[in-house]
């Protein structure tokens, strides 16, 4: 248990920190879902909407470090390709 007033500031600062992580983690997977679900569907439109949205929120949460910076070039990548495939 915290004793210190230090240590029980970093305490609250951590849990603040690990709901805002959270949110911003189960955002990004959601907007992720979206963009799956309209591949699956194969609507090129809707598929590339979606990954408009996706693609700034993942960003967001690799800037805030919920993300590895990688992982998400890598998921923007990935799913662009898959997008663009629709249309062939």
């Amino acid at each position: 248990m915290a004793n210190t007033p230090s240590a029980k500031k970093a305490t609250r600062k951590i849990e603040t920190r690990t709901a805002k992580n959270t949110a911003r983690r189960s955002r990004v997977r959601t907007y992720l879902r979206k963009v799956e679900e309209a591949i699956a569907s194969g609507d090129q439109a809707a598929a590339m909407a979606a990954l408009r949205a996706a693609e700034p929120e993942l960003q967001r949460a690799a800037g805030k470090g919920v993300f590895h910076k990688n992982m998400a070039d890598r998921k923007v990548s990935r799913l662009a390709k898959r997008v663009k495939a629709l249309s062939a």
